[in-house]
């Protein structure tokens, strides 16, 4: 819920971005010349993602902020994404309560038929050419990650079913043929994958776009950018044009960077139909111009987040940021890792599982990526607020615990392996970093010790399914400097967004789950730092990983212009800056 052009975990203005710097790209494409009807759409995770969000979620007597802007936008529909069941069905519900526009979703389906959007849109406009006006009937279908069951399975199992997205789409296209539309937009909370349709698709866009009856498509979910203008906004070259065969598509970036438009020229047929004759998508980014009566709007929301996010919530005796969270320890992640560990311990007292060795698996949420150059973890030394436990740990997860082999572990650690390419020969240099794998998939165990090999073949591909018997990149694993046993047992403590599949480690549905009640990672974190938990072993522990050198080998970190205040923490590692990239990134020339 990007609304100001603010970053609340830093406490400071951001350069771009914001729903108030979006404002005024929309009130100029509204009035441009030629433009004789325009529509303002929403595509989904709106409701979650930055402290004020989490706040207006904890306000149930005060308007929701983000529906009071979408009122003064004017917008026409909005669509769902999975971020926004985050906080639970009835927090969704009393916040599309307030919606100014319909709210569309046609594959998510509430069991008890009370779902506060509708399976699909019409909108009826008119159109006024040569002082002569006619009616356009413009459908509206909107489909978000059949995953999103998984992910959030602790608060919708039992309560929602979420169908495939092209299913769902061509059954509500075929809907809205039935009922007339002349258009049919689809806000589609998907991004690029399969060219073909698959069950349980997550990213579906492209067989949406083959799907007749579709005219248009504002994709979403993953980050990037469409129509992409270079190679590291959208590494696939079958998405750098307007068109996915034959149908314009616009995914706008992240956390309101850019404003995407689809412009459709339209001829009425003499059956009085309109029809698209021409079309095309483009995108405008944002830059330091707010709307200054959106501004406004928001500033008592602005005012309260930013006091509850100052707020005091401990010390910290050291720096911790995750801009070499790839290639040096983290200490920020130690610190989750030793609270989730922490806030564990008491619930093994008295049990069997007492005596199993405790570990601590955390990932780095905040490490730039598609995200941009200042989506990274940067907390000073010194005292803490609770902005600083959000930049830690951004998300509303919940505590879980597995029981897990030795076995089990190792192939969770390969499958984590996956975020590193193989290095360039020796002499050459390349990425390090693999762009079409999620940053926050590269988990870590604390508690054990094991050197990863990028120079090895990975072992699973991105849907977490094994690539070949022989790819081994994980060695040297140790538990207290003894090898690890493949049927040695362990207790292992996460989020329940890995544990409900999120990533595709599908090697840990053989895990043992280990009942817990309901508690936020947030809150652990918040109570640890505050020294309401007790310091955890974990955070004495060494750091789990290593690479494995590579000598005469080199590659090139992307990451966050600040790293620059934090180099002395690379010393003796053969560092180059290379400066910043097209997009902001610094680069840094790494011997391996």
């Amino acid at each position: 819920m990007q609304l100001t052009g603010f970053d609340y975990y830093a406490d400071r203005r951001e350069r771009s971005g914001g729903l108030t710097r979006i404002a005024p790209l929309i009130h100029t494409a509204r009035t441009e010349p030629g433009v004789d009807l325009s529509l303002l759409l929403d595509n989904g995770d709106s409701i979650q993602g930055t402290q004020m969000g989490d706040i207006a979620a904890k306000r149930p007597e005060a308007p929701h902020p983000l529906m009071r802007a979408f009122t003064y936008l004017g917008y026409d529909a909005l669509g769902l994404g999975n971020h926004d069941f985050n906080f639970g069905l009835e927090v969704l519900d009393r916040v599309l309560e307030q919606a100014p526009c319909p709210v569309v979703c046609s594959n998510a389906h509430r069991l008890d038929g009370t779902a506060p959007w509708q399976r699909m849109a019409i909108l009826d406009r008119e159109v006024r050419k040569a002082s002569v006006a006619t009616r356009l009937r413009i459908g509206v279908l909107a489909a978000l990650p059949p995953q999103t069951m998984e992910w959030d399975a602790h608060i919708l199992a039992g309560r929602m079913r979420v169908e495939g997205i092209v299913d769902a789409a061509r059954e509500t296209v075929s809907r809205l043929k039935a009922e007339g539309c002349d258009l049919i937009v689809a806000l589609a909370h998907s991004g690029l994958a399969e060219a073909v349709a698959a069950p349980d698709q997550e990213n579906a866009v492209i067989p949406l776009a083959a799907l007749e009856g579709i005219d248009a498509i504002v994709a979403g979910h993953t980050h990037l950018r469409l129509p992409s203008h270079g190679p590291s906004s959208c590494p696939d070259r079958r998405v750098s044009e307007a068109l996915i065969r034959g149908t314009p598509v616009v995914m706008p970036g992240h956390h309101g960077s850019h404003l995407g438009i689809i412009d459709l020229e339209l001829q009425q047929g003499t059956d009085g139909r309109w029809r698209v004759d021409q079309a095309n998508a483009s995108l405008r980014p944002t830059d330091d111009c707010e709307d200054a009566v959106l501004t406004h709007l928001l500033a008592a929301d602005h005012a309260a987040t930013r006091a509850a996010a100052n707020q005091p919530a401990g010390l910290a005796q050291e720096p911790m940021h995750s801009y070499f969270t790839f290639v040096a320890p983290d200490r920020g992640l130690a610190k989750v890792a030793a609270a989730q560990a922490a806030a564990l311990r008491p619930f093994l007292e008295s049990t069997a599982l007492a005596e199993l060795p405790v570990l601590s698996s955390v990932s780095p949420l905040k490490a730039g990526g598609r995200a941009g150059p200042d989506h990274y973890t940067d907390v000073p030394a010194g005292p803490l607020s609770m902005r600083h436990v959000a930049d830690l740990h951004m998300f509303p997860n919940e505590l879980r615990a597995l029981v897990l082999t030795g076995a089990e572990l190792r192939e969770w650690l390969e499958m984590a392996a996956g975020v590193f390419l193989t290095p360039a020969p020796a002499g050459a240099c390349d990425m390090l970093l693999d762009t079409s794998v999620p940053g926050h998939n590269f988990d870590s165990l604390y508690g054990l010790t094991y050197e990863i090999n990028p120079s090895a073949p990975a072992r699973y591909d991105t849907g977490g399914h094994l690539i070949a018997e022989e790819n081994r990149r994980i060695g040297s694993l140790h538990h207290n400097g003894a090898p690890v046993n493949d049927r040695q047992k362990f207790v292992v403590v996460l989020n329940n967004y890995r544990t409900n599949g999120g990533g595709h480690f599908l090697m840990l549905k053989r895990g043992q789950p280990i009942p817990l009640p309901s508690l936020r990672i947030q809150s652990a974190l918040h109570d640890y730092l505050s020294g309401r938990l007790p310091d955890d072993p974990l955070e004495q522990a060494p750091h789990p990983w290593r690479l494995a050198p590579m000598p005469g080998q080199s590659a090139i970190l992307r990451t966050g212009p600040r790293a620059r205040d934090h180099l002395d923490e690379l010393a003796g590692r053969d560092v180059t800056d290379l400066g910043l990239d097209d997009e902001g990134f610094l680069c840094l020339r790494l011997g391996l």
